[in-house]
Parts: C-alpha cells; sequence; structure tokens
C-alpha cells in the first residue's frame, strides 16, 4: 500500500503524540508498504522551534526510510485560544498545499488535533481520489468546553460541525480508547465506521533497564528519598498545580515530587513552587530518553494528572511507558474518567479526585510506608500493559488499513466495470 499519514507532531518530539505517529510510520514501513509523513517542523512541548528549523518554509527529512514532508507553521511563544487558532490554521493550510505536490496515495492516515484537518483531508482527497481514516488522540471541542477554554458560541458550535463533517466524510473514525468511539455512537457515527486503534508501548526487558541510582545522583536525591515522579507535557489540561499543592501539606520528608517536562504552564508552575518555597517540589527539564528511562527506574511512584473536567476527552498515554516499566501510579482524575477506570480495571494504583491536595498529599506519605503494596501494584501495571505493545495494536490497524483500501480498490473496479458495460 502507498499511505500518508498527515499531523502536527512528529520526531524528533519525544512526548505527546509525535511517537505514536514515528511508530506507526516506522511500522508501515517496515512492513513493506511505501509511507510518507507529513508534518511540521518540531516545537513541542517545549512550543518553541529549533533554530535551524526557523524560518524554513519546507524541508524533507528521512527519518529511519520514511520520508518526513515538513512545513513552517506559526507557533505561539505564549498559548491563548485565538493563537492556538492560528498556530493550527497555518499547519493546515501549508501541509494541505504540501500534499497536493505528493504522490497519490491509497489511503491518507490523518491524526486529530487538529480538528481541522479532517475538512482539508476531505478537501484534498477531491484532486487526489483517496479514502482517509480521521484517527482522534483527542476529542478537541469536548475537551475545549470541559476544561472552559471556550465559552458556548459560534466558535463552539463551528468546532463540532467540523468534527461532525470529518467523521460524515471519513472512511473510518478510529479513536484510542472505547469511551471515545462512545462519545461518537452518541455523536451518531455509523458503527461500521468505527475502529480502535490505541497508542501503543514497548515492553523493554526488565534485565535492560538502567542501573538503579543514576539519576538519583546526578539531581542530589538521597537514596532513601521517595521519588513521586511526574514527567511529560506541563499543560492546562493537566492540573498540575494539585502537584504543588500537595507539597504544603506533605508531612514525611522523604516524599520528593518530581515535576518533569515542558508547555504552556512551566512558568507559573515554577513560580508557583518557588512563591511557596517548596523544598520537596523539584521543577526539572524534559530529559532525554535514556535519562528518562533511568529517572523511570529511579522513581518509586509515577504521578498522572488530569484538569477536572477533562478526563472523558483524553487519555495520558504516559500511563503505558510509567506501566511497561513496573511503576505503580497515583492519579488524580474524575471517577468517571477513562484514566480512573483503567486504574480501577487494571488494580495498578490509586486515584484521588482533581482539587484535593490534602487528600493527595495523605496518599502519597502513606504509600512512603508501604513498599511490598508499591511492588504488587506495579507488578499489575506491567501484567495490564501487554494488550497495548506496539506489534500487537500496529498490526490490528494495519489490517484495518489493508480492508480498507482493498474494498474501495472492490469498489473502483465494479464502477469502472459498470460503465464499460453500459457504452
Amino acid at each position: 500500500m502507498k499511505i500518508t499519514v498527515w499531523g502536527i507532531n512528529y520526531a524528533p518530539e519525544v512526548t505527546g503524540i509525535a511517537p505514536y505517529n514515528r511508530a506507526l510510520c516506522d511500522h508501515l514501513h517496515a512492513r513493506g508498504h511505501d509511507v510518507q509523513m507529513l508534518t511540521s517542523f518540531c516545537y513541542y512541548p517545549a512550543w518553541k522551534k529549533l533554530p535551524e528549523d526557523r524560518g524554513r518554509l519546507f524541508r524533507t527529512d528521512d527519518l529511519g526510510g520514511v520520508p518526513v514532508h515538513r512545513v513552517w507553521h506559526y507557533v505561539p511563544a505564549k498559548v491563548s485560544s485565538l493563537k492556538r487558532i492560528l498556530h493550527e490554521g497555518t499547519f493546515v493550510a501549508l501541509s494541505a498545499l504540501r500534499y497536493l505536490a505528493l504522490p497519490k496515495p491509497d489511503v491518507l492516515v490523518v491524526v486529530s488535533p487538529p480538528l481541522l484537518l479532517g475538512a482539508a483531508a476531505w478537501f484534498v482527497t477531491r484532486f487526489k481520489r483517496a479514502p482517509f481514516v480521521f484517527h482522534v488522540q483527542d476529542l478537541q471541542p469536548d475537551a475545549a468546553a470541559g476544561l472552559g477554554m471556550l465559552k458556548p458560541g459560534w466558535l463552539m458550535r463551528a468546532l463540532y460541525r467540523l468534527e461532525k463533517f470529518a467523521c460524515a466524510k471519513a472512511a473510518r473514525v478510529s479513536g484510542i480508547m472505547p469511551g471515545m468511539l462512545d462519545a461518537y455512537r452518541r455523536k451518531g457515527v455509523p458503527e461500521e465506521k468505527l475502529c480502535e486503534f490505541p497508542n501503543g508501548v514497548t515492553l523493554p526487558d526488565p534485565a535492560t533497564f538502567p542501573t538503579r541510582g543514576r539519576f538519583r545522583e546526578r539531581n542530589g536525591f538521597k537514596p532513601d528519598a521517595f521519588i513521586a515522579l511526574y514527567s511529560g507535557n506541563l499543560g492546562v489540561k493537566q492540573g498540575l498545580d494539585v502537584l504543588v499543592e500537595a507539597g504544603r501539606y506533605l508531612k514525611d520528608p522523604r516524599v520528593k515530587i518530581v515535576i518533569c517536562g515542558g508547555g504552556a504552564q512551566k512558568d507559573a508552575l515554577t513560580k508557583q513552587v518557588a512563591d511557596l518555597r517548596l523544598q520537596n517540589v523539584h521543577m526539572l527539564p524534559l530529559q532525554p530518553e535514556s535519562q528518562y528511562h533511568e529517572m523511570l527506574v529511579d522513581a518509586d511512584l509515577c504521578l498522572i494528572t488530569q484538569q477536572k473536567g477533562s478526563g472523558k476527552y483524553f487519555f495520558p498515554s504516559k500511563l503505558l511507558t510509567t506501566l511497561a516499566f513496573g511503576k505503580p501510579v497515583l492519579t488524580v482524575a474524575d471517577w468517571e474518567s477513562e484514566l480512573a477506570i483503567a486504574v480501577n480495571t487494571g488494580k495498578f494504583g490509586l486515584n484521588v479526585e482533581p482539587g484535593n491536595a490534602e487528600h493527595l498529599a495523605h496518599e502519597l506519605d502513606d504509600l512512603v510506608r508501604q513498599p511490598r503494596a508499591l511492588k504488587f501494584l506495579g507488578d499489575c501495571g506491567r501484567s495490564y500493559v501487554a494488550q497495548f505493545d506496539f506489534p500487537v495494536v500496529l498490526r490490528a490497524f494495519e489490517q484495518q488499513l489493508e480492508l480498507l483500501v482493498g474494498g474501495a480498490a472492490a469498489t473502483a473496479t465494479a464502477v469502472s466495470s459498470a460503465a464499460e458495460a453500459g457504452k
């Protein structure tokens, strides 16, 4: 098959959606398909382009044998609703033009957000006809409403219309979790269009884990420190201020909350820690992969947080890597969220409702004294995450693409035969 994957994030970005786009392209390439990636210049999660990429309009890279076509787009220094629209709009416009200059694929895989890519995919496939899959990583309109980022009005109505249009025109609509597909069922998307394509993870062999203690030594943590780690995007929907607030209520001096990453809320969180003069909350920059793995090995517990009201609309896939390294988790999420449901199903951690920093601190103080319970939770997580092993989820999605392309080819043949017979 000839496949074009179209999304705003790709390697060398190491967090968010980019690793999953890279995994999909690498898998399809390894399976012998002709795959190309259409994306932006690297910017996430720091919301800053690399110095060598600034001012570049177009460029094609080769990453692991996959052509990666990059286009310029606007990246704001500080993100607001209006600037986010401009950010996504410039990418969609320029990448749509770039798509028209690429060879026609057998199938186009569109990764949302940006939501507007769904409508753009319908437009470009009018010129280079191919079925497209609308793959949704984040229910963008619902999340914006749930977080209060957008108020009811013309803009919200426009986003829902764009979503409805994309789903109507796509040959398939895929989502990363069952709750997302349920949302699309409620919105009237036919069952035969829906397919689940969860984010995956590489399950490392514990024998290959880095030696314990390197991260602690490098960052000045004592051997008996209890490291509760959050690593990833520091954005609004993560609701990370609850971790800083929890630092005020901690009683056990061994507990160290480590917030590692970059994003729109990094400066605000750093200021909050400084203003409260907290010695048990530590801010660190995003770590390169090898040091990230050392950090995971040295962590006693991993923290995953969500802003209140957002848990139905996105799933923090950092959970998968955490569990693959056998780490227990303490989540902050609504009880009806996909994250809390996963914790309850897999029995690999505890959940605290958003906004309750005192309860969060109490749980951390309690877990310090329960090493055997932590080991049990970590083992449960390692068993749970096996279902998301990359070869399993990627091969299942590849088969969906093969069925779609095969069906489209059969339909085209039938139409051609009917036209020929009518002559």
